[in-house]
């Protein structure tokens, strides 16, 4: 299946030690050869990169690693192709816009016998299970609520839609507008929050490590949320299957 990366912090930070082992999944240490992506929030703007080709390879994955965008908001996908074919249109993260604000989700795993009707203005671009799922997320979530509500609410409303989405198949996801960043697993998802006194932090996919406590204040807080742990020597937390959880400033919010 795919591999997801999320990051959510308090102040602007650069993924690109985290994206440096992540990239690797995509046809070196890993099979997910079929496209990536990935989107930076800044302020109300989304900057997206997306390639058909692998993350290992790809020249703007490499752009991307040697680029240090700071954001407080991640999200990066990298495919391994089940439901449709390997093009850029079907290439996660996808984006949309909803109540003026910049909608970014990115999903691992297979939905059997997903046609859920579409009738509002969302409609995917390409032929993936995923693409369609947040399509229907985005029209759900209009419906639910006239204007952007407050976090705690927008997590009750996709508590109630995403198992929904669920009981299809597998649907790890990720999921953010800028606010918050949401994580829903299925089956495989896990998480660290990196907080003072910060320590060192080696790749488990590439010979690369970084004393975070060089490049931090005692003020910053960061959560990660990948797929399987991106490091070999901290702490991360597992997902229990059927989890939804939020984080927000580089925290893990209280169910």
């Amino acid at each position: 299946m795919c591999q997801l990366l999320g990051m959510n912090c308090n102040t602007p930070t650069d993924v690109s030690f985290s994206f440096a082992g992540f990239a690797q999944r995509g046809g070196r240490t890993d099979h997910h050869a079929d496209g990536w992506g990935i989107a930076f929030f800044e302020g109300r703007g989304v900057r997206l990169f997306v390639d058909s080709s692998a993350a290992s390879d790809s020249p703007v994955a490499e752009l991307i690693r040697r680029y240090p965008i700071k954001s407080r908001h991640v999200i990066s996908h990298i495919r391994k192709a089940t439901v449709g074919e390997v093009a850029l249109e079907n290439c996660h993260p996808f984006v949309r816009e909803l109540w003026g604000r910049y909608w970014v989700f990115a999903h691992n795993g297979d939905l059997k016998d997903y046609a859920v009707r579409l009738h509002g203005q969302f409609r995917p671009v390409g032929s993936t299970d995923s693409e369609h799922a947040f399509c229907w997320l985005m029209q759900e979530l209009a419906k639910a609520h006239a204007s952007v509500p407050p976090v705690d609410e927008l997590t009750r409303t996709l508590a109630e839609l995403v198992p929904q989405i669920a009981r299809h198949g597998t649907f790890n996801m990720l999921l953010s507008n800028g606010q918050a960043l949401w994580a829903h697993a299925s089956t495989k998802l896990c998480y660290v929050v990196r907080r003072h006194p910060f320590t060192s932090a080696r790749l488990a996919d590439e010979d690369l490590s970084v004393n975070f406590a060089e490049c931090t204040t005692p003020d910053d807080r960061v959560a990660v949320v990948a797929t399987t742990p991106l490091t070999c020597d901290e702490h991360w937390t597992l997902f229990e299957a059927g989890a939804l959880k939020v984080f927000q400033d580089g925290a893990l919010l209280a169910p």
